[in-house]
């Protein structure tokens, strides 16, 4: 067998070609042990009543190849055939030139090292496995490439043939786990986003998707395998999508990920290339928390790594009543207590006054702004205020003017009325023409006006199916993430926040293309704690972005201090989003307190190495580390005998320094052992954790 060994950070991840070349497979992932000695994944024995691809574990499974077990790729050409019997042709390392390459295909092992330029966004150690099928004239190509811990997976399918193809199915990979039968997952719904939960899969499928042609509130794109070592994939998708994990008969789980296709199929003619989405595999010895720090490492490598600046959004004081006059008000008390960012949210464009006019009009209001924004924006800057603004390109109310103008810009089945949701349509993403104008729209408000920071929501689900003979998930998709990144390129000052009725597009689709990310509209302290903990499991803190509001529990309504809501809110990328119009001077010293000590630690909450703690959490950097507790109340039971003083133990801290927290100074080892000493009589604790030697 020929095999090539990704290897990264910490871990190995090798894939082999046996010399029949039908297919690649899985023979090590693992801590880089596990690429040192036999494969822990290849079956043993002979199989019966089924073919040999059916029980390996193959990397990309192809329908005609594999038969009984779940495929990733269905493939049928005029003839109604359905079956694709692709054999090796080449590897192909990233990088390697053209002599290289042609013997690379005869070489026993291919050691390719994440250190070849792996993070910051640059190209990392890449491998290519080339397979291609004469009869049906296509060639398929898997691509890998890892950075830090990270495997990126993805696949290349090209018609060479005469005929017109039909993907009916095409995930982007398969993962085989090595060990472990616990699937973690993230649920939930709007205002309730990202909860925890787990099966024990001792036999059969479990698969959790969207069709609504966006991530979706329901479930993340994101499972977890945990076992002695955590493995989890994660898909770079914002449309509809699929995750399952099987465990077969012999208790192999294998994770597949991929776009949902249309019921129609995706259509590839003669000279024709799709490529996948990219599927991200992670594992780590150091569990689920160990998992979490590695895909928040591969996150960060995408990120534009820039100081978050505390910012205030005006919705909760005002909703729809926009007046400038009010606005700059709040902005005053906001600049008052330590505020950078100044966002006025949705209401401020002409015929908006509900929920049902305005979107598509994307022109200010002069009643609401009766001086013009610039002036307004002028008044902010004397503050030392930046300014930011809501929007909602994507979509369009039905009185507005834009939808008398260009109807047939409007999302809709034919010959059927389109799905309203919230009062509002959809425009056709995946038109030209849209495209143009939603990119036309933002780039005249960035051009015309001092902007520095864009709030981009998206409040429905794309339902109405089009033209099904289209990929309409592939085309809006694509042209989202392409006006995404034309913005970092032509305005690249300008910080984007993806917001879609609060976490409905979180995906490291679109991870790699904005600043921050809005996991829920609900801001209520215990409830926002708990969507909080499940996003941090699969997306890090410098994409959360996070607001101390004035909000009762959706879910969980009881009080909380002041303290412990800047407290949860600083955990991310801090806002503040309460009508501050009605704070007490109290609580506007509270809030200058805290925003202080935010911009003291921010950076480390950014991009510190995160760690999971007893009723709290981490954030490690080179020097200082910043601790979150928080006192939820429920298992506060108080009695009236003595009690000891509480301590939570510490980690990533080096057992052999000496550390400073508060007035107290401690050896790491007792830090990690024993913990810091915590104040009973508070419900929260921000701690600094500084290294004195």
């Amino acid at each position: 067998m020929k095999t090539w060994t990704l290897r990264g950070a910490t871990t190995s991840y090798v894939v082999g070609v046996a010399a029949h070349g039908a297919w690649a497979q899985l023979v090590a992932w693992g801590p880089h042990a596990v690429a040192d000695g036999p494969s822990v994944v290849a079956p043993v024995g002979t199989e019966h009543f089924l073919p040999r691809a059916d029980v390996e574990p193959l990397e990309y499974a192809v329908r005609g190849v594999r038969y009984a077990a779940p495929v990733d790729l269905v493939l049928s050409g005029p003839d109604g055939v359905d079956e694709l019997r692709p054999v090796f042709v080449e590897a192909i390392v990233a990088g390697e030139d053209e002599a290289a390459r042609s013997t690379m295909a005869g070489q026993s092992e291919e050691l390719l090292d994440s250190e070849l330029g792996a993070g910051g966004g640059a190209a990392g150690a890449g491998l290519e496995l080339v397979f291609a099928d004469p009869v049906r004239g296509v060639r398929l190509s898997l691509h890998y490439r890892v950075e830090g811990d990270a495997v990126e997976r993805w696949v290349v399918v090209s018609n060479r043939g005469a005929d017109v193809l039909t993907l009916h199915r095409h995930d982007s990979a398969g993962f085989t786990v090595p060990a472990g039968n616990i699937v973690k997952y993230l649920w939930g719904e709007w205002n309730s986003e990202f909860q925890q939960s787990s099966i024990a899969l001792e036999r059969g499928r479990f698969s959790v998707g969207s069709a609504q042609g966006i991530t979706g509130h329901s479930y993340s794109p994101y499972l977890v395998v945990d076992g002695e070592v955590a493995y989890g994939v994660q898909l770079a998708w914002s449309g509809s999508w699929e995750m399952t994990a099987e465990a077969d008969t012999t208790g192999t789980v294998r994770i597949q990920a991929g776009r949902v296709s249309s019921s129609q199929g995706l259509q590839l003619r003669p000279g024709e290339t799709w490529t996948s989405p990219k599927a991200v595999g992670a594992c780590s010895a150091e569990g689920t928390d160990g998992l979490a720090r590695v895909f928040h490492e591969y996150e960060l490598a995408r990120s534009r790594r820039r100081t978050p600046k505390v910012l205030y959004n005006s919705w909760f004081a005002t909703e729809f009543d926009i007046r400038a006059d009010h606005q700059l008000e709040l902005a005053r008390r906001a600049a008052g207590i330590g505020v950078e960012t100044f966002v006025v949210d949705d209401g401020w464009f002409t015929g908006r006054v509900d929920d049902a006019g305005g979107l598509g009009d994307w022109e200010v209001d002069p009643v609401k702004f009766p001086q013009g924004l610039d002036t307004f924006i002028a008044d902010l800057k004397e503050l030392g205020l930046d300014f930011g603004l809501w929007v909602e390109p994507e979509s369009v109310n039905p009185r507005s003017r834009l939808a008398a103008e260009h109807p047939e810009w409007i999302l809709r089945t034919p010959d059927r009325e389109p799905v309203l949701i919230r009062n509002q349509l959809l425009l056709d993403l995946s038109r030209d023409d849209v495209t143009a104008f939603v990119w036309s729209t933002l780039d005249q408000l960035l051009s015309t006006h001092d902007i520095s920071y864009l709030k981009w929501d998206a409040n429905r689900p794309r339902l109405d199916s089009g033209d099904q003979r289209r990929d309409l998930d592939g085309r809006v998709v694509t042209n989202l993430y392409g006006i995404l990144d034309r913005l970092r390129v032509e305005h690249p000052d300008v910080l984007v926040e993806g917001c879609a009725g609060g976490g409905a597009r979180v995906d490291l689709g679109m991870a790699a293309r904005v600043d921050t990310l809005w996991p829920s509209d609900n801001t209520a302290p215990l409830d926002r704690l708990r969507i909080q903990q499940g996003f941090r499991t699969g997306f890090a803190p410098h994409l959360m972005s996070s607001w101390v509001t004035d909000a009762e529990g959706t879910h969980d309504g009881r009080e909380r201090s002041l303290d412990f809501r800047f407290h949860v809110a600083m955990s991310g990328v801090l806002g503040i989003g309460a009508d501050l119009s009605r704070w007490t001077d109290e609580q506007l010293k509270t809030a200058t307190r805290n925003i202080e000590q935010y911009k003291d630690i921010r950076d480390i909450v950014a991009e510190g190495k995160v760690y999971g703690l007893q009723g709290g959490v981490q954030y490690v950097g080179p020097q200082r580390s910043v601790v979150f507790l928080w006192e939820t109340g429920d298992g506060n039971v108080r009695g009236t005998l003595p009690t000891r003083p509480l301590r939570v133990p510490l980690a990533g801290l080096d057992p052999a320094k000496n550390y400073r927290v508060g007035d107290e100074t401690l050896p790491g080892s007792y830090l990690l052992q024993v913990g810091v000493l915590l104040d009973g009589t508070a419900d929260s604790h921000c701690l600094v954790v500084e290294a004195l030697d």
